[in-house]
């Protein structure tokens, strides 16, 4: 069975990984697979920007996809957490009673709804802010040069 507070937790803190993909289903999810490869790019792009500083312009484009990433991921969270317990036995234990404990919410899915709210707004309201700062910047570099 599988359990609504440990899929809330698991995609929370494994999403960016796709570990809450392999949990609820299994290791053929193809989009399980995919989730990692944004949050390679976002972390190259955080590793840039140590090494080149806030300049480089590519480390503004690497880290945005990191940063929707991690707000998805916890914007699943929340979903799942606040799924009826009916809605989720019937789509992740269609054999169990609809009634079943595994989809049941207790505190520590709320917390898992909490920390996915304060996270993932802080996650994806700075990367957004990070990428619209290096745009903005960008096009006044360029239009200083042209205006030479």
């Amino acid at each position: 069975m599988k359990n609504k507070t440990w899929a809330a937790w698991l995609t929370f803190i494994g999403g960016p990984l796709g570990l809450h993909r392999f949990y609820l289903f299994g290791w053929a999810d193809n989009l399980g697979w995919l989730l990692p490869v944004p949050t390679a790019l976002g972390m190259y792009g955080v590793a840039r920007i140590q090494e080149f500083g806030l300049d480089d312009m590519a480390s503004g484009w690497l880290v945005l996809p990191l940063g929707i990433n991690i707000a998805g991921c916890a914007l699943t969270a929340i979903v799942y957490a606040l799924m009826s317990k009916e809605h989720w036995n019937q789509r992740f234990n269609p054999s169990a009673d609809p009634s079943a404990p595994a989809g049941q919410t207790n505190w520590l899915t709320i917390g898992a709804v909490v920390l996915s709210l304060l996270v993932g707004t802080t996650a994806l309201l700075s990367s957004l802010a990070y990428g619209f700062q290096r745009y903005f910047e960008y096009q006044i570099e360029e239009a200083q040069k042209i205006s030479q």
